[in-house]
């Protein structure tokens, strides 16, 4: 049957951007006519140590010759080293390898069931999670996210979902009603609007569930490898999670993804109860390793926390100029700016200046750094944005 006409070969699942990335190095992108871009989206924070980091390549391309893949099925050695590097520098005991975070977080959706019914509660099937949340695009995942734009369309969701309000403390009573698993929670809402989970909230969570041994789980697939200026950002809140999530900064720019979680929780999965082909092959586990390993590098993660506490101050007083700028907010590199016009006209308006950045919803501008940005990238950016801003207000002042 021939075709009546010709359909592009991808299907419409992006609104792209008219630019096509060819090259990346350092904290910059060149499009396919040779023009940089400075990237502040660090590939929506996966790119944590820069585009193609010196020392992560020669890790990789020295396995390119060695061995590309093999399956779980036997030891893989750069598997073992970054598992057991993770757990050095976590609270954590055991490690399960997948894919993307989507993958991390179904893996952990998984074991909470498991574990409930490993401990003697197989009525224990639901999830707590919250309103704003962002937890993947998977069947599951997508179920446990809390923004009805994710799940349009896809009725009926998986049951046993309940979402609770962000922050507020009157909801934290609804957690316990005999039947949940697990609360599964970002520490900070990315997608839902660069939203900080306050401490004392977090705390009165997180006593509920040692209380009633429900699974504390963290999303940290954005927040994690440095994007907060610690390595995880439960660190900031002194708090032990059960299970957390990782992906995205773990491989610099590899696909994998890591579930870890506490030995009792990690003895729920045994042999033949969950698996993956690819997860932690041995390319993507050796990039994972040498990521790791820059990040643990002494001073590393204070020279983020410095060059992430400057730029907020730049950010902060360009808000106390610019009326369009009603909010800076978010914990180290992972800013988020409300604004009181459209954030997307903000990111195509400095795309236009060749500089790259998100949106987190309709009225935040999302940004991203890499950790390595340097405080002249960071000059050059605010530069950037002072013009957008300038430009914005003049659009909007009333005519006399």
């Amino acid at each position: 049957m021939a075709k009546e006409e010709k359909q592009p070969a991808l299907m419409a699942t992006y609104a792209r951007f008219p630019i096509t990335i060819v090259k990346g190095k350092g904290s910059y992108v060149w499009n396919d006519k040779n023009e940089a871009y400075l990237d502040f989206t660090s590939g929506i924070a996966t790119c944590n140590l820069g585009h193609v980091p010196e020392q992560v390549s020669q890790k990789v391309h020295q396995q390119l010759e060695l061995l590309w893949h093999c399956s779980n099925l036997y030891e893989i050695p750069a598997q073992t080293k970054l598992a057991e590097a993770l757990i050095q520098q976590s609270l954590f005991d055991q490690v399960f390898f997948c894919n993307s975070g989507a993958e991390a977080n179904e893996a952990a959706l998984k074991i909470a069931r498991k574990y409930a019914k490993d401990q003697g509660h197989p009525e224990r099937t639901a999830v707590v999670s919250f309103k704003q949340s962002f937890h993947g695009r998977t069947y599951a995942t997508m179920s446990v996210t809390g923004q009805e734009k994710i799940q349009v369309g896809y009725d009926p969701l998986m049951s046993d979902v309940r979402f609770l309000a962000f922050n507020k403390d009157s909801d934290l009573e609804k957690i316990h009603d005999g039947k949940t698993a697990a609360v599964l929670l970002e520490l900070v809402q990315g997608e839902g609007g660069i939203n900080p989970a306050q401490k004392d909230w977090l705390h009165s969570l997180q006593a509920i569930c040692k209380a009633n041994d429900i699974l504390l789980i963290v999303d940290e697939v954005q927040t994690g490898m440095g994007r907060t200026g610690e390595l995880f950002a439960y660190e900031h809140y002194e708090i032990e999670p059960d299970v957390m999530t990782l992906a995205k900064g773990l491989g610099s720019g590899f696909p994998i993804g890591a579930m870890l979680a506490k030995g009792t929780v990690a003895a729920s999965f045994t042999p033949g109860t969950h698996g993956t082909t690819f997860g932690g092959n041995p390319l993507v586990a050796t990039a994972g390793l040498a990521t790791l390993t820059e990040m643990t590098m002494p001073s590393f993660m204070e020279e983020v926390k410095q060059k992430a506490a400057d730029f907020k101050e730049q950010l902060n007083q360009l808000a106390d100029q610019y009326s369009v700028i009603t909010k800076v907010k978010g914990i180290g590199f992972l800013i988020g700016i409300e604004v009181s016009v459209e954030a997307r006209k903000l990111v195509t308006m400095l795309q236009q200046h060749h500089v790259l950045t998100l949106t987190a919803g309709d009225s935040v501008l999302r940004i991203l750094p890499p950790l390595t940005v340097t405080s002249r990238e960071i000059e050059y950016f605010i530069q950037k944005l002072e013009l957008v801003l300038i430009e914005i207000q003049r659009e909007n002042k009333p005519i006399n």
